[in-house]
């Protein structure tokens, strides 16, 4: 466990020391945010359209803002997520592996496991980090409604988030352990991001494909919790995700250790 907190730690300190971290989370919560009140506007104006055309022919439809800001807002942050997220992790072992640090690493007394699991683990904080200013939008506008929303809602959404991105900085995690090039990790990450995400419009094929494309997209899953829905078969495949491509970067690392030996 120290081992662990040490990697942990040395990562975090990388993140903040430079002003990287800072301009990486400040341009992310400018987009949201804009895009946040964007979203709020437009479905504000429609319930009021709706309200009074309905209020015209005498049959006046109710509108849930909130639940449809908060779906169109979990489907942004998800997008954002799609492009932030190789430029968080594009330099995780690329980057030890450029300054000659990876050699120190690899003859220390911390286990592979240790080191992905710590530098895994503080990308992971960096991306909670990041996307907890934004609860305070949705939280606002569940405050101002009447009547109250359920907070599972947003909670499942937020669980929904933290999983998607989870899954994909392990994903990251796995390519960056494989060059020492960060832009061609960044490259790579995107790219199989992309694939895994699109794998969702292959349900159109044949039942038996297209139920397992649909099946491994990681968005088709996500789109359960935007509608506050936690299904099991969801956090299944998440959890089996993130294991899959930790154990993938850790023998990775292991080869890398034998290979120098």
């Amino acid at each position: 466990m120290r081992n662990f907190y040490a990697i942990y730690r040395k990562e975090m300190g990388h993140y903040f020391v430079s002003p990287i971290a800072y301009v990486f989370i400040g341009i992310f919560l400018f987009l949201s945010a804009y895009f946040f009140n964007f979203f709020l506007t437009v479905v504000s104006q429609q319930a009021m359209q709706m309200e009074l055309q309905g209020m015209q022919f005498g049959m006046p439809q109710q509108v849930d803002v909130p639940s449809e800001v908060m779906r169109a807002f979990f489907g942004l942050l998800s997008t954002l997520i799609l492009f932030f997220t190789p430029i968080l992790t594009m330099g995780i072992f690329a980057e030890e592996r450029k300054r000659g640090t990876m050699e120190l690493l690899m003859t220390s007394p911390i286990s592979e496991v240790q080191i992905v699991l710590g530098k895994f683990f503080a990308s992971l904080t960096l991306y909670a980090i990041m996307l907890l200013p934004t609860a305070s939008y949705l939280a606002l506008v569940f405050l101002r409604s009447e009547p109250t929303p359920p907070w599972r809602m947003l909670l499942a959404g937020y669980a929904g988030i933290m999983l998607l991105g989870g899954s994909l900085l392990a994903l990251g995690e796995f390519i960056s352990s494989l060059t020492e090039n960060q832009l061609i990790a960044a490259v790579l990450t995107f790219a199989a991001f992309l694939f895994v995400w699109v794998l969702d419009l292959g349900r159109n094929a044949s039942s038996g494909v297209g139920s397992v494309l649909q099946y491994l997209s990681v968005i088709r899953h996500y789109d359960d919790f935007t509608k506050g829905i936690v299904d099991t078969s969801s956090l299944i495949y998440y959890t089996s995700f993130i294991v899959f491509f930790v154990f993938l970067t850790v023998r990775s690392i292991d080869s890398m250790r034998w290979r120098r030996a």
